[in-house]
Formats: C-alpha cells, structure tokens, sequence
C-alpha cells in the first residue's frame, strides 16, 4: 500500500481523521513534486511511524466507532448496492444507529459476500442483515431466511423475492454459496442444539460454500462454552469443526475491548437490550454493544 494511503487508513482508524492531508500538502498528487520534496518524503514517513505507533499501542481515538480492522474492500461488482443498501430508508434510523457496532459492510466483505450467491441467513430475528442482502442480492442472487419477521410485508419492494424455509430445513442440500449466521450460536448452546443446526449448515452448503458466524466473545479463559450469552472463540471454532467445516480465518472487526464481560444480566446488559433498564446506563452506553468474534468457516 503507498504510504499516501496507509496513513489516511490508519489516521481514519486511530484518530479518526483523513492524516493523507499531511502528505496532500507537502507533495502534490501527481508525478510533478514540489522544492524540497525529498525533506517532505522524510516528513511523510515520520508522520505514517508516529500514527503506526499510536495504533500499536491502542492508544487514542475511539475504539469502537473507528473503521474496524482486519476488513477488505468489497469487491466493485457488489460495493456501490451494499452502500445503497446500508443508506435505504427501509431499515429505519434506529438500524442505521447500530452500524458503528455491527460493520456490515466490513462484515459481508470479511466473509466474501458476492451478488450472484445463494445465502441463507439463520434465525434473522426483526431482519435487521436481511434489509441489507436483500436488496444487494435481488438482481442476481437468492436469499432464504429460515423464520419470517414483520418487515418481510411491510417492505414487499424489498423483500418480496426473499425466501423463507424453516429451522428445521435450510434448503436442498448442497444449494448455499454462503450461510450466516448473527449472534445465534449461544441460543443454540442453551439448547443444546448447536451440533443439529451445525449439521444442517454444512448439508445445505456447496462444497467450497462458507459460513459466516458472528457471536459474544467471552474471555479466552473463561469456563467452556461460557456463560451469560458469551462464548468462548476456541470453543466455538472446535464445535464447528466437529461438524465437518473448516476454519478458515478470524476477524477483529467486530471486537470491543470495552467490555469486560462480566455484566449482571449477561450480555444483555448491554446495548441495544440494556436489561437492567436505566440503573448504570450511561456505564453500559459507553461500553457498547458486545465484543464479538467474526469466524469463516468453509465446506471441504
């Protein structure tokens, strides 16, 4: 990456400033550069090590809103409909509101989201990643969704072409390009069902199909599985793996470093749920939605 480019990545996500303008003004954009263009170069390099060093040491600059690390770029054939899609009047202010704790867009491209594939979502609850592949996937993919929710009749426009299945049939097998599932995993635990819907996930899967999973991070040394809606990451990875997929890669874009954890009511104590109603809100508002791990996992 040019140094251009790697500072305003990392002045975006440490401070929450575009820094290229310190290169902007020193040496001009083009091929012509301005007198004494060689002290600038050194002035750029020196500005780019001081941002590197602050993001090392996670010192300043917010930590939750910042761009996520460990994200790429959606492709071309699919960036302009997810940003349409983010910014339609469909999902409400009060969706729009969470998409500095969930990144979607970092999200689906982590996982390798592309508009021809067939993806089913997973218990989608009020639709709030389904207002999102619906649209981008109308054109030239499929979505299935294995429960309904209210928004499916109100916005026919949008979701009309959604498919619907059930929890206990994904679809045919080998049909999915992708599966994903959002903060569903610890329900399945609860119930002891995670095995049954793991193997229901790689039966619908193509070979070489991903699922994509997103779920509350307990600390690495909790207890296994974890407790209070949290999960352990290592846990997790070794039960889907159990079912035949394969891990592929992790992804901290959707981590919290502020949360400890440990609420009172788990975690949902936190928000959007805040359990404990107004006692220590402005505390839990801080924190933020939960820390979360973001894992791919690949049919064989």
């Amino acid at each position: 990456m040019e140094p251009r480019d790697r500072l305003a990545t990392l002045g975006r996500e440490v401070l929450g400033a575009d820094l290229s303008l310190v290169i902007d003004q020193d040496v001009g954009l083009g091929s012509e550069k301005r007198p004494g263009g060689g002290c600038m170069k050194a002035r750029r390099w020196a500005a780019l090590l001081c941002v590197s060093a602050i993001a090392a040491c996670g010192c300043g600059g917010p930590s939750v809103a910042a761009r996520p690390a460990n994200s790429s770029p959606l492709g071309d054939d699919i960036q302009g409909t997810v940003e349409r899609a983010l910014a339609g009047e469909w999902r409400g202010a009060e969706a729009r509101q969470r998409d500095v704790y969930r990144h979607p867009k970092e999200t689906l491209a982590f996982f390798g989201l592309k508009d021809a594939m067939h993806v089913v979502e997973i218990s989608p609850g009020s639709g709030w990643y389904t207002a999102i592949l619906a649209p981008v996937l109308a054109p030239s993919g499929r979505v299935t969704v294995t429960s309904g929710f209210d928004e499916l009749a109100k916005h026919p426009e949008i979701f009309g072409h959604v498919e619907v299945t059930s929890s206990s049939q994904f679809g045919a097998d080998g049909s999915a390009d992708m599966v994903l599932t959002f903060r569903n995993m610890h329900n399945w635990v609860g119930a002891h069902s995670e095995q049954e819907v793991l193997a229901r996930v790689f039966a619908v899967l193509k070979p070489g199909g991903i699922l994509g999973l997103v779920d509350h991070r307990a600390k690495a040394d909790a207890v296994p599985p974890g407790a209070g809606g949290y999960l352990r990451e290592d846990w997790v990875i070794a039960q889907v793996e159990k079912a035949g997929l394969r891990f592929v890669a992790k992804s901290e874009i959707n981590a919290n470093p502020r949360d400890t954890t440990d609420h009172p009511k788990g975690v949902w104590t936190l928000p959007p749920t805040y359990a404990l109603g107004d006692v220590d809100r402005a505390k839990y508002e801080a924190i933020g939605e939960s820390d979360r791990m973001t894992l791919k996992f690949v049919k064989p």
